[in-house]
């Protein structure tokens, strides 16, 4: 059950150590919370190897749009350790079974090169717009440059044809380094505002939790309370909403899209903002650090 936005302020632990003793298993984010797309952060990644080691299973959940065997080997180059992880669970992975649902399609993509294991083994065709049966957006080709604007004549061109849109990454934005760039999320945002149907399964809707959980439990090897499962992320739109939709409990980590804003220089939570935040987005979260500490 979904649960009612609550005014009240989350806690500010000193880090995961602190509710080690309330929960057994976490789900935690990736991008903006271990790492920022070209750093890995040592705090965090310590953290959650402490977590695995004394506590439980950590399940990564990613609204990346590749399949979890790509995102860990993109870990492993980033420095990530593979002891500071159980299993992993991303967007692609579930985004594929939509996919082959729809195979042969054909399908007009919208996403780079490097997202080509998203569709790898589906039997699905690809063609362009005025020949497609759907859209299949990953992302935009250039998220160095290009921006959901670059791709608003041809969304309204798909639209008006009446063309779905899976979006295998719901996230609008993500840093890297010390820029935003946009996601996938933003050009489906965009086609709903012209009338488009979109459909994805990342964060914030249920299939990737569920299938997080599944996996939750398997490496639990007992009994899953799902009372007991802590959702880590820094995406009020996707983390945080997705977690409460699920009932679960959701660590707020400041460090990633938000880039730290609800937080004053000495660590604690600025009340003011973090109310007004929380009340545009219509949701909250149990607990919040600056950053993923031990």
């Amino acid at each position: 059950m979904q649960h009612e936005f609550d005014t009240a302020l989350p806690s500010v632990p000193s880090g995961l150590a602190a509710l080690a003793g309330d929960y057994d298993v976490l789900l935690c984010d990736i991008w903006g919370v271990i790492h920022d797309g070209l750093n890995a952060w040592p705090g965090a990644c310590s953290a959650l190897r402490r977590w695995r080691a004394e506590v439980g299973p950590v399940i990564l959940v990613s609204n990346s749009p590749r399949p979890s065997a790509e995102v860990a080997r993109q870990l492993d180059d980033l420095g990530v350790p593979r002891s500071a992880w159980s299993d992993m669970v991303t967007s692609g992975d579930v985004t594929r079974n939509l996919l082959a649902a729809r195979a042969p399609g054909p399908a007009w993509r919208i996403g780079p090169s490097r997202d080509d294991a998203l569709y790898q083994g589906l039997g699905l065709e690809f063609a362009p717009l005025e020949d497609a049966r759907f859209i299949a957006c990953s992302g935009p080709n250039d998220d160095e440059v290009e921006t959901p604007e670059d791709y608003r004549r041809s969304l309204e061109r798909g639209c008006a044809r009446g063309l779905e849109m899976i979006c295998a990454n719901p996230d609008l934005m993500v840093q890297r380094g010390s820029r935003l760039i946009y996601c996938g999320g933003a050009l489906a945002a965009l086609y709903e505002d012209l009338g488009g149907e979109v459909v994805m399964a990342g964060k914030p809707h249920a299939p990737i939790y569920r299938l997080a959980l599944t996996r939750a439990s398997d490496h639990l090897g007992r009994p899953r309370d799902d009372h007991r499962v802590l959702a880590i992320g820094d995406g009020f739109g996707t983390d945080l909403k997705g977690a409460a939709a699920m009932g679960l409990d959701a660590l707020y980590v400041g460090g990633g899209v938000d880039g730290g804003a609800l937080f004053k220089p000495n660590g604690a939570l600025d009340a003011t903002l973090a109310r007004r935040r929380f009340a545009e987005v219509g949701t909250t979260a149990r607990h919040a650090l600056r950053a993923l500490v031990w």
